[in-house]
């Protein structure tokens, strides 16, 4: 059964706290910058992380292009269709990785790989097959990594996801965003149920183990009746786990969002009715409903880590798997590394420019202290298992307190075990979480929380 709205809240609680500060569609950790973040420092961090020599590696692998750009689109992304600039692409991706690796070794094994974009189907049949011999040329993939690729429906063909599934990737995720045509011209993109279904019945028969659906609540004219036709029909198809997305207008940093019109969004009170309509229809259907807006099924390894309290998140997504060092390469990637966040440049031409000129492609980054280290863990614990031990208590300082307070308004209960979050307070898990800690902060963009592990 669903957990109940929060409705006892106040409007400006629910927007300030809920889902409207969610990122859309992708999130990361730890965005917190550091001023002057150098060469050296980033060049020490990779050393730290070459004396790890025992510690699970995860990568992440950042591809920029897109056919066409997505009216909602959050993604640091640039179109285009020219081979040969997605080659030179490639090129500095391989230089990047020679880079990295001349410091923290060739071959490291990797448990965990996540390509993502941008539109990582976009590239030709030649040029994924060439980006995974420069990963795997550079590293070693464990037999049992969980390898996993984002693609567009409409990119996908017979022939590319066999391709995909000979290339080692055994997770795939496809963004369906909505299945009602209005909405899909509001955001330009539109793509049939059946053509949808087609790619989605393709993928299952070529063997691909998890199949995830990419949802987005929030966009021009969706209304509860219209989404709930959606969900039933993203029910019908069977995915292994369903992303649910909350729409972040922002047409400040992303100009292209200026072609929405905001009288055709819905309200703050309506995006969480749509929400709570997502909520309900999957938990109903026997899904089960993880961190902030993930469904998988029950046997899932991603609710048996969250039930047995050891669910984690990484800057790739949430996973049961303890790669916590994670290599981020690509334009906007972010990585997580010994006790240090980094991130590179966004802009795809700065990021070659600096690696053609022998530079780390780095943009900001920041060291962790031991307190930044432990009160991080503590939050995102919180944030994916619902619950904090009174132990913790010591790492968050006053922080803790604050956290006592949502008690309040029914969001977390408080024992003398520590503090789990009520059914209500899942609704604005966010807010709960991020306004305690700016090391935990869900308003950048690397994550697809659905297809991590």
């Amino acid at each position: 059964m669903a957990p109940p709205l929060p409705t006892s809240l106040p409007l400006e609680f629910l927007e300030s706290h809920g889902l409207a500060a969610q990122g859309c569609p992708m999130s990361s950790l730890g965005l917190v910058k550091e001023d002057h973040f150098t060469q050296a420092q980033y060049l020490g961090v990779l050393e730290n992380l070459r004396q790890r020599t025992d510690e699970e590696l995860a990568i992440y692998v950042h591809v920029p292009f897109c056919h066409v750009r997505c009216l909602y689109c959050a993604c640091d992304t640039t179109v285009t269709h020219s081979i040969e600039k997605v080659d030179q692409y490639l090129d500095a991706l391989e230089r990047e990785m020679d880079m990295v690796t001349e410091r923290i070794g060739r071959g490291r094994r990797v448990e965990q790989l996540h390509v993502g974009g941008g539109t990582p189907n976009h590239l030709n049949e030649p040029q994924l097959a060439r980006l995974m011999e420069i990963v795997e040329r550079h590293f070693q993939l464990a037999p049992d990594a969980c390898t996993s690729i984002e693609c567009n429906p409409r990119r996908s063909s017979v022939g590319q996801l066999e391709l995909l599934y000979g290339l080692g990737f055994r997770r795939i995720s496809f963004g369906v965003q909505d299945l009602n045509v209005d909405v899909q011209r509001a955001i330009g993109r539109v793509q049939s149920l059946n053509m949808v279904r087609d790619v989605f019945l393709t993928a299952r028969e070529t063997g691909f183990e998890s199949i995830n659906l990419d949802l987005v609540y929030g966009l021009p004219f969706q209304t509860e009746q219209g989404f709930q036709s959606t969900l039933e029909q993203i029910l019908d198809l069977g995915p292994d786990r369903v992303a649910c997305f909350s729409y972040a207008h922002d047409p400040a940093k992303r100009p292209h969002q200026h072609a929405i019109n905001t009288a055709h969004l819905p309200s703050a009170t309506e995006k969480l009715a749509l929400f709570h309509r997502a909520v309900r229809t999957f938990t109903e259907a026997g899904y089960r409903w993880v961190g902030l807006d993930v469904f998988v099924r029950e046997d899932d390894e991603l609710y048996d880590a969250q039930v047995e309290g050891r669910l984690y998140r990484n800057s790739i997504g949430y996973t049961p798997m303890p790669a916590k060092q994670v290599l981020a390469f690509g334009p906007s990637g972010i990585g997580e590394m010994a006790d240090a966040l980094v991130q590179n440049e966004s802009d795809l031409k700065l990021w070659q420019k600096r690696l053609n000129n022998g530079q780390f492609p780095i943009a900001w980054g920041r060291c962790l202290s031991e307190s930044d280290g432990r009160r991080r863990r503590a939050m995102l614990h919180l944030m994916c298992n619902l619950r904090l031990p009174a132990s913790s208590a010591a790492d968050l300082d006053q922080e803790y307190e604050q956290l006592c307070k949502k008690a309040e308004h029914g969001l977390v209960e408080v024992s003398e075990d520590g503090i789990r979050v009520t059914p209500q307070g899942r609704y604005v898990l966010h807010g709960i979480c991020a306004e305690q800690d700016v090391l935990v902060d869900c308003g950048s963009n690397q994550w697809r929380f659905g297809i991590s592990a």
